[in-house]
Formats: structure tokens, C-alpha cells, sequence
């Protein structure tokens, strides 16, 4: 069940837009590096080809995604199934809300006139009454997330573009 099929509720997409000094490669490394992704979000085996699947690592369970298109350095996007731990499954009789999130993550890098990236995320399938981990984080990505003379809020996304 999609988070769109919840009690015929619409969803709403978590976007965000920043502009990135680094260029499209760096920024590509950092999403698709499974060690660098990890820096950003969570351990995951991420490989960016079409069609293959990978997890993203959680205490309370895993998200299971798949690659749904992958143009280097220009996009990415891939589903994201939230998974509960064993043990932690709602039952089919619970709301439908205790069902995993089913929802498309959408990666658009465009380079900018300086040679940095342009980057928007979109979080797309989440129902109005369901809150994701990063709403209302904004686009408030640091590129140096090691540094600290640099204050980040915890639910901020992170992308460590330094190693990338």
C-alpha cells in the first residue's frame, strides 16, 4: 500500500533546492559512495544501477530501496520501503498508517554557472498526517560535516562532500 492509497488521502512531496559549490561529480560520489551516503543518512550498500536493490541500515529496522534511474551526475532516484524490525511488524488488522512507507526519493543535480551543483531532493508518496524524519530539516546540507566551528540541527540532512 502507497502512502497515496492511505484512507484516499493525497500525499505531499518533502522537497528541497540548494545551490552546492562543488560540481555534479563530487556531489554524484556523495550519493552514490555508500560510505559517503552513510555519512550523510545511514549505512547502506547502495550501487547506482538500474534495477538494483540495496537498504538502508536503521536500529528500529531497514528501508529497502530500489534503483529506478540513474544518470550519472545528473539524477538518481529510487523507491524507499521502511521495513520494521522483526518483531516490530503491525499487524494486518492495525491503521493502515503502521503500514511501511512506500515512496520515491528523486536526486536532480544541474550544474550551476560557477561549476557548483544545483541539487533539489523530493521525497514523494508521504501522506499528510505522516512525518518523516527530515521534515521541516530544510536544505541545510554541509559540506564539511566534520567541522566543529559548524552547527548543524540533529534531523538535518548531512552530505559529507569532503572525501568525495
Amino acid at each position: 500500500m502507497t502512502a497515496k492509497q492511505h484512507s484516499g488521502m493525497a500525499a505531499d512531496p518533502i522537497e528541497f533546492e540548494c545551490e552546492l559549490p562543488e560540481p555534479p561529480e563530487k556531489v554524484w560520489r556523495a550519493l552514490t559512495v555508500p560510505d559517503l551516503l552513510a555519512a550523510w543518512l545511514m549505512p547502506n550498500d547502495i550501487k547506482p544501477e538500474i534495477g538494483g536493490r540495496f537498504a538502508f541500515a536503521k536500529a528500529d529496522g531497514q528501508i529497502e530501496c530500489e534503483i529506478l534511474d540513474a544518470e550519472p551526475e545528473r539524477l538518481l532516484r529510487y523507491s524507499w520501503r521502511e521495513r520494521p524490525a522483526s518483531g516490530n511488524a503491525a499487524h494486518p488488522l492495525d491503521s493502515p498508517m503502521d503500514s511501511p512507507i512506500v515512496s520515491i526519493v528523486t536526486f536532480t543535480l544541474d550544474r550551476t554557472i560557477s561549476g557548483g551543483t544545483h541539487l533539489r531532493i523530493v521525497h514523494d508518496g508521504f501522506a499528510r498526517v505522516a512525518t518523516p524524519a527530515v521534515a521541516g530539516a530544510g536544505c541545510r546540507l554541509s559540506l564539511n560535516a566534520n567541522s566543529p566551528k559548524r552547527t548543524i540541527a540533529a534531523n538535518t540532512p548531512r552530505l559529507s562532500l569532503r572525501a568525495a
